[in-house]
């Protein structure tokens, strides 16, 4: 085995874009506590920034509501979910990457929804009526939070407007009026106010090109881009779930960069990238996001994706979400990093790990990414390289070593590691026979086994260099933290002597 020599000077800083935003399931289920309390445990061990989901302007959060009663007609906007959300979105340290969908039922122009909750997907019938209600929200936010609070809030126009799922007749043309609408509307309340899109999906290169010549000619503000990127191909059903193909995870870091290369030379080069939703499948109800492979997957996603884009946002944080309808199990696929109950998944590990690197890059590779941070302390992230479907299997363990610049004459060294048997309540649930419903003494051992297995040990320093091997096991993340060793132990002080032996 080869040892790869960590260079003592930095090669670059670490971006922390895989932080900066994160999904999550629509607006209105905030209001759950079990959403509350899972993104109350991410906020504590991760800290994203900005979170990011459907539904805003759906009826279940009850915004635009038309009234004709009595004598009177008109539209009343309410607030009162909004406000209750958004509140605990800050009271948690987050903000709100406001995406503009979907269509108010009584504002729609047909009766076309998507998922089991019915999001409407079509135009508006009214675009007066659209940008007056635009208007309104963000009249009203600024006037809750202050305008320069509101002013750093990405607001995104719809969602995957190429597919007919989420817009009707996936019309391009209709999408550009919405754009264009929304896009002057939102500047009219105030000229900084942060706006983009298209928010494509996967394999919609051929928009680019043309939302690109659309606001250049019709001189639209766009402050940024924003799109997707998933790595499955088409599902292959099962009752409650479905199984998916899954390409290489360097597809991910190819999808990033690609819309940059597409519009280079047009007037939208060198606008701020945006991936409002990223992951390994685009499913909800696949279970390889439950899984250790799909942490190993995203490892080196997390590590390399800030180099292309502002920011990335897992889609999602926790499995409170039912676009194919309510869960039928505890596991049952979802996008989530935390299933319900609060139980952690072998991806959220990763994100819990990159949130206590240092934000100083060492070295990097297909296996590992070492950093230091300010006070001199070395981190080690190291992961098992997997591929996609075509890939052969991976073996059973993978290993690396490092020599690693430190200061001292030891250290100390702690270590994590997620596996497929370590860190993985999805394990332990299938050896428990998948109780769709556990019990109490389940969820106790379930939160237990989703716990990292923790090792410590003291390695020597020579010539300023630590040798650190590690062995991850299959589809394993591992975790290394270094610190320098101090000795304070007295002069009188003999361990061997603690069981009164050798007196």
């Amino acid at each position: 085995m080869v040892t790869t020599v960590v260079p003592a000077d930095p090669i670059g800083v670490l971006s922390d874009a895989w932080r900066e935003c994160v999904g999550t399931g629509r607006f209105n289920l905030a209001l759950r506590s079990d959403y509350r309390d899972s993104l109350a445990l991410a906020q504590s061990e991760i800290g994203f920034r900005y979170i990011r989901g459907h539904g805003l302007l759906s009826d279940d959060i009850g915004i635009h509501r038309p009234y004709d009663a009595a004598g009177h007609s008109g539209t009343r906007y309410s607030f009162t979910y909004a406000d209750q959300v958004i509140d605990m979105y800050l009271e948690l340290g987050i903000k709100p990457f406001l995406e503009l969908g979907f269509m108010p039922p009584g504002l729609a122009s047909g009766d076309q929804t998507v998922f089991w909750w019915k999001g409407n997907v079509t135009p508006p019938a009214d675009y007066a009526e659209w940008n007056r209600l635009i208007q309104a929200l963000l009249r009203h936010l600024i006037s809750r939070y202050g305008l320069d609070e509101v002013r750093t809030w990405p607001i995104e126009v719809w969602n995957e407007p190429n597919l007919t799922h989420f817009w009707k007749d996936a019309d391009q043309e209709e999408y550009f009026r919405l754009y264009e609408s929304s896009v002057r509307a939102i500047k009219e309340v105030d000229a900084a106010l942060q706006v983009g899109g298209p928010a494509i999906s996967p394999g919609a290169e051929d928009w680019w090109l043309p939302f690109a010549e659309f606001v250049t000619r019709r001189d639209l503000p766009t402050d940024f881009l924003s799109f997707h990127a998933y790595t499955s191909g088409p599902s292959q059903h099962v009752p409650f779930g479905v199984y998916q193909t899954l390409r290489h995870p360097s597809d991910l870091l190819d999808q990033f960069g690609r819309p940059a290369r597409i519009l280079a030379g047009t007037g939208l080069e060198g606008l701020p990238y945006h991936v409002t939703e990223f992951n390994t499948s685009y499913r909800p109800d696949n279970p390889v996001h439950d899984t250790a492979y799909n942490a190993a997957a995203l490892a080196p996603v997390l590590a390399r994706g800030g180099d292309l884009v502002r920011s990335f946002a897992y889609w999602t944080f926790c499995d409170v979400f039912e676009e194919e309808n309510i869960p039928t199990a505890i596991f049952h696929g979802g996008f989530g990093m935390i299933a319900h109950r609060q139980i952690k998944k072998p991806t959220y590990h990763l994100y819990a790990f990159m949130a206590r690197m240092g934000s100083q890059i060492l070295a990097q590779g297909d296996d590992h990414l070492v950093t230091r941070h300010a006070d001199g302390r070395v981190t080690v992230l190291a992961w098992q390289p997997v591929g996609g479907t075509d890939d052969a299997e991976e073996p059973a363990e993978h290993r690396l070593s490092l020599s690693i610049p430190v200061a001292g004459d030891a250290v100390y060294v702690r270590r994590s590691d997620v596996d497929e048997h370590r860190g993985n309540a999805f394990t332990a649930w299938r050896q428990m026979g998948r109780p769709a419903s556990p019990s109490r003494r389940q969820l106790d051992a379930l939160r237990e086994a989703a716990e990292p297995a923790r090792s410590h040990q003291a390695l020597p320093v020579a010539d300023g260099r630590a040798r650190v091997d590690i062995t991850v096991e299959r589809h394993g993340v591992a975790l290394l933290e270094l610190d320098v060793v101090t000795d304070e132990t007295p002069a009188w002080v003999d361990d061997r002597r603690i069981l009164g032996r050798g007196l």
